[in-house]
């Protein structure tokens, strides 16, 4: 007797999360990334996310003039070539980018396009780190188009990029605004010497915090990493940790690719239970917007 396969809520959207390792040729990088998104495509993704900065190795591990070349605008070639592929697929995409506003300003920007092709926008990464081999304040200028989310055609989305996902007030202030899902492009790992000592406790860091986002605000969160060793400069280089995950609306891990292997994972997600869980644990209801004008200060004296 052939078996049935169960159905899914009509609420149902699957995400499609791309980790993979990059390599020195940002052309085979944007193919590599088009190939795997295709493979979404087929498993049944209909909202596709990339990794941070996908078209290239991870430059900022060097303050060098020379990477500047990689940036482009949007929207611009790449942009385009997702928008053909959205359009063609019917799938939304989250693609993140080096992008060139203009001369000598340069920023972190996820392009954000519909299931029709549309470029519904930008959003300029906000927070940009400056610590060893993560020099980001040298390349890209903080964003200026706040926070913000999208409607789209299978739901609506937020991004945040990287750092952003160590500040509840970014995850608060894209959840207000009725984000069903947080998007995270992310390009993190371990200095290999430190790895031994210091290594389970920032990757637990780094989950826990993103998974706090996803039961502070009721909402599903999806995070991209990068895996392998990248050393565009030589030295020791960053080991990028991949382990990409999607946390559901209490903060559970619904599912998480491994350390170092090419994934294509495709997580079904049930939009209602978005609602579902807001109206039980009502966080957004209880807080107390009243008592909250010094979150504006950078420290309390």
């Amino acid at each position: 007797m052939k078996r049935s396969r169960p159905t899914e809520s009509s609420s149902t959207v699957r995400l499609g999360l791309l980790q993979h390792a990059c390599g020195a040729t940002p052309a085979r990088n944007i193919e590599l990334t088009l190939e795997l998104a295709a493979e979404a495509v087929r498993k049944g993704a209909r909202i596709i996310c990339t990794q941070e900065l996908f078209p290239s190795l991870y430059f900022c591990q060097a303050e060098k003039h020379d990477y500047f070349k990689l940036a482009e605008p949007i929207p611009g070639p790449t942009t385009e070539r997702f928008q053909k592929f959205a359009r063609r697929h019917g799938v939304v995409v989250v693609a993140s980018l080096f992008e060139k506003r203009a001369s000598g300003l340069y920023h972190n920007t996820a392009a954000i396009i519909d299931a029709d092709g549309t470029l519904l926008g930008k959003y300029r990464k906000m927070h940009i780190p400056d610590d060893p081999q993560y020099y980001e304040k040298f390349y890209f200028t903080p964003g200026d188009l706040g926070f913000r989310t999208w409607q789209t055609r299978h739901g609506r989305i937020g991004v945040l990029i990287c750092w952003d996902q160590w500040y509840p007030e970014a995850a608060r202030l894209t959840a207000l605004q009725g984000a069903e899902i947080l998007f995270y492009p992310t390009a993190i790992g371990w200095h290999p010497r430190e790895k031994a000592e210091y290594g389970v406790n920032q990757h637990g860091a780094w989950e826990t915090i993103q998974r706090s986002h996803a039961v502070a605000n009721g909402c599903y969160v999806a995070s991209v990493n990068r895996i392998g060793l990248e050393r565009p400069e030589g030295g020791d280089g960053i080991e990028f940790w991949g382990q990409s995950f999607v946390a559901g609306t209490s903060g559970q891990i619904l599912a998480k690719a491994s350390v170092d292997r090419q994934e294509v994972m495709v997580v079904p997600v049930d939009l209602s239970k978005v609602d579902v869980t807001r109206t039980h644990w009502p966080f957004l209801r209880d807080r107390r917007i009243d008592a909250y004008g010094d979150i504006t200060r950078r420290f309390l004296d």
